[in-house]
């Protein structure tokens, strides 16, 4: 399960060492986290990490298959998720040490900065091969996150992009050393712990009104 540590000034926030799926259970304590940094007072930043294979897989569709009826409730959950974050009121920075698929990589995208390993490990959004359409709400976050180009590429080919190619396709800002990874993600975030508070969220709260509005779509967030 998520735990959150804090370093000085910027909390880090460690998904896990497994896939990092987003069981309902995984969702709820990333949330209590973001609580916990939101209501934090001074200076401060978020790192989200994690360690293993894997920094995040996306939905946890074994258990959505069981739970079929839930699914409405489900997708709103990973919805609301992706809005705290894009509009949380301190500059996040996602520490990509593994492969970053689907809803993880759209929760990548969720935040302020990402820092991906270079040598190894892919960031894709691979739903138009495993026949899972985007819902408007993850259409409205990468399409507000990344260029034109790159969002038609990645949405509509499933490329898997390396950490260069993801860097040069402005993905990720930096694509750095395995071991460089989670330290330049943590140099980044304290550089910007002073930019935290109410103004930095209305500046994002603003500046992503649109997709914010989409993603907290209950009635029909499929669409």
């Amino acid at each position: 399960m998520p735990t959150l540590d804090r370093h000085e000034n910027v909390f880090v926030l460690d998904l896990g060492d497994g896939e990092n799926r987003f069981h309902p259970d995984w969702l709820t304590a990333v949330g209590a986290a973001f609580d916990e940094v939101e209501k934090a007072e001074g200076p401060r930043a978020l790192v989200t990490a994690a360690t293993g294979k894997f920094w995040s897989n996306g939905l946890d569709l074994e258990w959505l298959f069981a739970h079929a009826d839930a699914y409405h409730d489900y997708v709103v959950s990973v919805h609301e998720l992706f809005a705290r974050l894009l509009s949380l009121p301190v500059v996040t920075v996602a520490a990509l040490q593994g492969h970053t698929f689907a809803a993880g990589a759209m929760l990548s995208l969720a935040h302020d900065f990402r820092v991906m390993r270079a040598d190894r490990g892919y960031w894709c959004l691979p739903e138009a091969d495993i026949d899972i359409p985007f819902t408007p709400g993850m259409s409205a976050l990468i399409r507000a996150r990344l260029t034109p180009q790159t969002a038609h590429e990645a949405m509509t080919t499933a490329r898997r992009y390396g950490g260069v190619d993801a860097a040069a396709a402005s993905i990720v800002d930096r694509a750095v050393p395995e071991t460089e990874v989670r330290p330049t993600a943590l140099s980044l975030a304290e550089s910007l712990t002073g930019k935290a508070g109410d103004t930095l969220g209305t500046i994002k709260s603003r500046l992503y009104a649109e997709v914010l509005t989409t993603l907290k779509d209950r009635t029909n967030p499929l669409g």
